[in-house]
C-alpha cells in the first residue's frame, strides 16, 4: 500500500479549487509548495493557521513541504536563506509535516561542480543540524543544475552527510533532463536513501516532461524495486504537464487527472493498492 500526494498548485492557486480536484481523483495528501500564488517560504503564521484550519476541515493532509530551500546560487548569501529555512521549519511543524523537500544549491554555469563541494555539504550539514529534535526529515531531490543533480554526486551528500534526518527524493524526469538514465546510472546508486518519490517522466531526446511511463524516466521500473524492497511511503504527483519553470510547474485540472491515470495504470500493473 502506497499513499499518493500531489503538488496541489499544479491543479489551481486557490487551496479549495485544488482540494475539490484532488478529491476527485482520491488523493487526500499535498506536497505544499504555493496557495494563491504565493509561494510556501513565503507564507506568514496566520496565513498557515488559516492553511490548517483548511486542511484539517476536508480532511487533508500534507505529505511534505515542497519547499524551494537550497534553490539559489552556491555563491549567494546563505544568511537570508537559513533565515527562510528556519521560517519553513515552523511551517512543517504547524502543519504536521514530517518531509521538507530541500535542493544542493545551483552550480554557475560552465564550473566544474567539485569546485563548490565544501560549501554544498556545509550548507546542508546546517539544514539537518537545525532539524535534530523537532520531528522532521529533508528530502534531497535531484534538480538540474544543482550539485546533486546526478546519481553520482547526489550519492556524495547522502553518504557525506550520513544522517538519517536526509533522504531524497527520487525525481526521474530530473535525471533524465540531465542525460543520465534513472534506473542504471542513479536508482542503483541511491536507493537505500529513497524515502519519497515524484512521480514525473521526461523524453532523453528533448526533456520534455510527459505522463508517468511515457517516457524515459523508468518509473515502472525503480517503483517495481521500490515496492520489492519494502517501500510504503508517499508517491507524490508533480505532472509539470503544461508548463515547467525553476520555482514551479502547471498542468491544470484535465491534464492532472491525466497524470493521475497513469500513475494509477503502472500501479495496477504492479499490482500495488494505494489511498
Amino acid at each position: 500500500m502506497v499513499t499518493l500526494s500531489a503538488f496541489a498548485d499544479e491543479i489551481h492557486p486557490d487551496l479549495t479549487v485544488q482540494m475539490d480536484e484532488l478529491e476527485k481523483n482520491g488523493i487526500r495528501y499535498i506536497e505544499l509548495r504555493g496557495v494563491d500564488g504565493k509561494n510556501v517560504k513565503d507564507l506568514g503564521k496566520d496565513e498557515v493557521k488559516r492553511i490548517k484550519e483548511q486542511l484539517d476541515q476536508r480532511g487533508f493532509g500534507i505529505s511534505s513541504i515542497g519547499s524551494p530551500i537550497g534553490k539559489i546560487g552556491i555563491q549567494d548569501d546563505f544568511g537570508p536563506h537559513f533565515d527562510d529555512f528556519k521560517r519553513i521549519v515552523d511551517t512543517a511543524l504547524a502543519l504536521s509535516s514530517k518531509y521538507i523537500r530541500i535542493f544542493s544549491f545551483f552550480i554557475p554555469a560552465g564550473d566544474d561542480p567539485k569546485y563548490f563541494r565544501d560549501d554544498v555539504m556545509e550548507r546542508i550539514s546546517r539544514f539537518v543540524e537545525y532539524v535534530e529534535g523537532t520531528g522532521v526529515i529533508l528530502l534531497h531531490e535531484n534538480e538540474k543544475g544543482i550539485y546533486g543533480d546526478t546519481g553520482e554526486r547526489n550519492l556524495d551528500i547522502l553518504r557525506t552527510i550520513d544522517s538519517p534526518l536526509l533522504r531524497a527524493v527520487f525525481d526521474p524526469a530530473n535525471y533524465v533532463q540531465c542525460k543520465e538514465h534513472p534506473y542504471e546510472d542513479c536508482f542503483t546508486k541511491v536507493q537505500e536513501y529513497v524515502a519519497y518519490v515524484h512521480i514525473k517522466d521526461a523524453l532523453l531526446e528533448n526533456g520534455r516532461v510527459v505522463p508517468a511511463g511515457a517516457g524515459d524516466g523508468d518509473v515502472k521500473r525503480v517503483l517495481a524495486e521500490l515496492f520489492k524492497a519494502g517501500f510504503d511511503g508517499f508517491l507524490s504527483l508533480e505532472p509539470h504537464l503544461q508548463a515547467a519553470g525553476t520555482m514551479s510547474g502547471f498542468s491544470g485540472p484535465d491534464l492532472f487527472k491525466v497524470a493521475v491515470d497513469a500513475l494509477k495504470s503502472i500501479l495496477k500493473e504492479l499490482d500495488v493498492m494505494w489511498s
